[in-house]
């Protein structure tokens, strides 16, 4: 009598995915921050402008406003990106890309879900037609609000300090040309000090070539160097 085998590996392996995936987040690393650099030289108004100020703006060109909404939608991708550029750096600089990823991946995943969304209440007070003055004040109870100021506050943590040892990582990892990490490095810790909006729209665009560095890394990898190849299951008798 012959014994039956307890295991027995499957004979067909897996389709490979891997360049799909290399690609993908090749294409999607420079869109979240040359989305944001393009709302904020679009917008009339600075980043830290008051209600009243975003208010007028809104009232006298919604329509401009609405136009923003829809241009800020890839922001949404920015912790994709930001996987892609630890991935592309992580092998050469494993405990800068595993810092800076996991700095910018909580930081931002905070901001997502604890800020506010791309539509602001100026633009709903118009659109809808509400009380400014009761918009207002829900505008600035809602500033207040502890849960949006740690949002925030980990938001910018992960943009300045996050994308600055992701840019470094870059750099030194020498996947991609070195100032393609700078770039990175600069245009994230810099933001939140830039003058007036269009210069941050401008420092926003520096960091999004700086992403584009993993856009270069990735298409030049070889699947093998991106990630084990794909397996076949084993199945249990």
């Amino acid at each position: 009598m012959t014994s039956t085998p307890t295991t027995q590996r499957a004979t067909q392996t897996p389709r490979d995915v891997r360049r799909f995936w290399r690609i993908l987040l090749a294409v999607v690393a420079p869109l979240p921050m040359l989305a944001q650099g393009a709302y904020y030289l679009l917008s009339p108004v600075d980043g830290n402008a008051s209600f009243e100020t975003n208010l007028a703006a809104v009232t006298a060109n919604p329509g401009r406003f609405e136009a923003l909404q829809w241009i800020q939608v890839p922001f949404f991708l920015l912790i994709p990106a930001v996987l892609a550029v630890a991935w592309a750096s992580h092998r050469p600089a494993p405990r800068l890309a595993t810092a800076g990823g996991l700095i910018a991946v909580i930081g931002l995943s905070a901001g997502f879900f604890l800020l506010p969304g791309v539509v602001s209440v100026e633009y709903l007070t118009v659109h809808e037609g509400l009380d400014s003055a009761t918009m207002g004040k829900l505008a600035a109870a809602g500033a207040d609000q502890p849960t949006i100021l740690l949002g925030g506050l980990l938001f910018i943590i992960a943009i300045t300090i996050g994308l600055l040892l992701l840019g470094i990582a870059l750099w030194r990892s020498r996947v991609a040309p070195a100032w393609m990490g700078i770039a990175l490095a600069v245009g994230g810790f810099t933001h939140p000090f830039m003058p007036g909006h269009v210069a941050a729209g401008i420092g926003l665009l520096v960091a999004a070539v700086g992403f584009a560095g993993a856009s270069v890394a990735l298409l030049r990898m070889r699947n093998d160097d991106f990630d084990l190849p794909p397996v076949a299951p084993v199945r249990s008798k």
